[in-house]
């Protein structure tokens, strides 16, 4: 599945990224998918030429310009970092949250929000009460990701590997080798020297083939990479959150810098906002505060802003968590990991949570889609704001304190290493 290398999956990929962003793309969808499953490279050849002349719709209603390092956010003082042991205090709820999160999002990655609950409820565990409880043979019609057997309820000694912890390990070992000086064309040395290919998916797997074809940024975000804005770049950026408590406006410009090798538009908001709203939920008192700052990194006539101030407003409005999941559901038909649906249920999940860890991570399980890399969000920017005591300790002690990665140099990493390595930055 979208395999990056093969034009059976990138043509009728790219004509579902243009139609879903303004784009007439008319019957060009329906021939690629036809021509993909007829194995008819040539069709697909000269459909990939015809959607790359294709230009957007005049009547598209809204802006989604390049961004330069931060949108709007300069003009917001740096509010300044938590002293001394609250600071570590939110960090390791960062962290600790981010992979409990992640573990508990895994098993149902991909499934819909009914099938999500359907299989939940067969496990007698609706809502979720802590890590997918794990059955060889789930309802019919529900497939669970390949990791359930080693990411489930039970199942697990050290908190699994997964490309969204990944990435933020990698994050704060670009953070201590460059500093804040990190460059596009550092980000893409390191990729190629610390990250297998294999453990990269959509829209990074498609830059890092672009790299090793001799492709520099910002190319390697644009040519035949139809997962320009999905949620990939969204997944990498905490670190920057981490390193720059109370300072959105370079956390975001950080964030840029990284998602720039990769991504465009939708996917470069979504990682500004990310990474923005880590940073201010490590200073805030309210999780309102933490989101309408990171708003302010988004360009604000985008279709990110659009839908974030409408979840903003119906929660000021009173309606219900399954009201604002319905609103999700209906108004965001985007492809299961996009940017828009994702980061819509990440707001949904923080404001609706109540502030409790258990709840707020059942929402946005319990929402479907890319459940592991919201989740991986949602517990990292609630740990950032309540601290590590908010998260259940039967939660927190299952990976014995230990994380899988694929990263060169991280693999078993502990979670104090991480802490006391993210605290050395602020020294």
């Amino acid at each position: 599945m979208h395999d990056v290398l093969d034009l059976r999956d990138l043509v009728p990929d790219e004509a579902e990224q243009l139609e879903s962003s303004g784009y007439a793309v008319g019957d060009l969808h329906a021939r690629a998918r036809i021509a993909a499953a007829a194995g008819d490279l040539t069709q697909l050849a000269d459909i990939e030429t015809a959607l790359a002349s294709l230009r957007r719709d005049p009547e598209w209603p809204y802006e989604e310009p390049e961004p330069t390092l931060a949108f709007g956010s300069g003009s917001r003082p740096d509010s300044g970092a938590p002293a001394g042991d609250d600071l570590a205090d939110r960090i390791r709820g960062a962290w600790l949250g981010r992979c409990v999160g992640n573990t508990m999002g895994k098993p149902v990655e991909g499934l819909g929000r009914a099938d999500v609950r359907t299989y939940l409820e067969a496990v007698g565990d609706w809502p979720l009460s802590g890590f997918v409880p794990y059955v060889a043979t789930p309802p019919p019609g529900i497939t669970l990701h390949p990791s359930a057997a080693e990411a489930s309820a039970g199942r697990f000694d050290a908190v699994p590997r997964d490309d969204d912890l990944d990435w933020t390990m990698l994050g704060l070992h670009l953070l201590e080798t460059y500093g804040p000086e990190l460059h596009t064309e550092d980000v893409a040395r390191e990729w190629l020297d610390r990250m297998p290919f294999t453990q990269t998916y959509t829209a990074e797997r498609a830059a890092y083939r672009n790299l090793v074809q001799g492709l520099r940024p910002p190319d390697t975000a644009t040519t035949r990479n139809p997962y320009r804005e999905w949620i990939g770049a969204l997944i990498r950026v905490d670190a920057y959150g981490y390193a720059n408590p109370g300072n959105p406006a370079e956390a975001a410009r950080l964030a840029l810098v990284d998602a720039s090798l990769s991504h465009t538009a939708n996917g470069l908001y979504g990682a500004q906002w990310a990474a923005a709203l880590v940073a201010q939920a490590l200073v805030a008192d309210e999780i309102t505060e933490a989101l309408r700052v990171a708003l302010d990194v988004v360009p604000p006539k985008s279709r990110l802003a659009d839908s974030q101030r409408a979840l903003l407003d119906l929660h000021a409005q009173g309606a219900t968590a399954e009201e604002a999941l319905d609103w999700v559901d209906e108004t965001l038909d985007y492809n299961w990991v996009y940017t828009l649906n994702n980061a819509a249920i990440i707001t949904t999940a923080l404001l609706w949570g109540d502030g409790d860890y258990v709840r707020t991570l059942g929402l946005s399980v319990g929402a479907g889609r890319d459940t592991d890399s919201t989740s991986a969000t949602v517990g990292s920017v609630f740990g950032a704001l309540h601290g590590a005591d908010a998260i259940p300790s039967v939660l927190a002690q299952a990976g014995n304190g230990v994380v899988r990665s694929a990263v060169r140099g991280f693999d078993r990493i502990t979670i104090d290493e991480l802490v006391e390595r993210t605290m050395a930055l602020h020294e």
